[in-house]
């Protein structure tokens, strides 16, 4: 990680299914846009469970036909993410609202957003929906949802701190 560049952390209750598959997600539209030298993204859990593990196989095998390889080895949040990340992103209010408690300042909490307030093209939608109990329709809204969000998110980025891929 480096300073010039803008971090992102995507954050999701378990790192298994949709904080990594956003982190996919956010990475391909920085390096079609010609910015992977601008920004570094990453994404962790709220809680432990599945550190060292590879993303649910299910949002892997729905990730794959749209591109997306989802390589990323599950992590829990940390104190440091805080001091490293420029923006943090919760996936729903309960990871919002503990990500929120663990910040140790009022410039921390103001890191923290949640991804719903960047989803545009499904109104019905103010969080992403966690779709570990949920069959193959919840995958694919996931993803519906991460990309939109991505798109809108990374557009404000973008404007609002003047990045070009010089």
């Amino acid at each position: 990680m480096e300073s010039q560049k803008y971090n992102i952390l995507f954050v999701c209750l378990g790192n298994i299914c949709r904080s990594p598959a956003a982190q996919a997600v956010m990475q391909r539209m920085v390096d079609e846009r010609g910015l992977s030298g601008r920004f570094y993204i990453d994404s962790a859990g709220m809680g432990g469970w599945h550190v060292g593990d590879l993303p649910d196989k299910r949002m892997r095998v729905h990730a794959r036909p749209r591109g997306y390889e989802l390589t990323h080895r599950a992590r829990k949040v940390q104190a440091g993410d805080f001091e490293e990340f420029d923006l943090i992103v919760g996936m729903d209010a309960s990871n919002v609202d503990e990500l929120r408690d663990l910040a140790a300042t009022i410039e921390q909490e103001r890191k923290v957003v949640m991804m719903g307030d960047y989803i545009r093209q499904f109104p019905h939608y103010d969080h992403v929906p966690d779709p570990y109990y949920e069959g193959s329709e919840g995958f694919e809204l996931v993803l519906d949802l991460l990309e939109d969000a991505c798109d809108n998110l990374l557009n404000q980025i973008i404007e609002q701190n003047n990045i070009s891929s010089r």
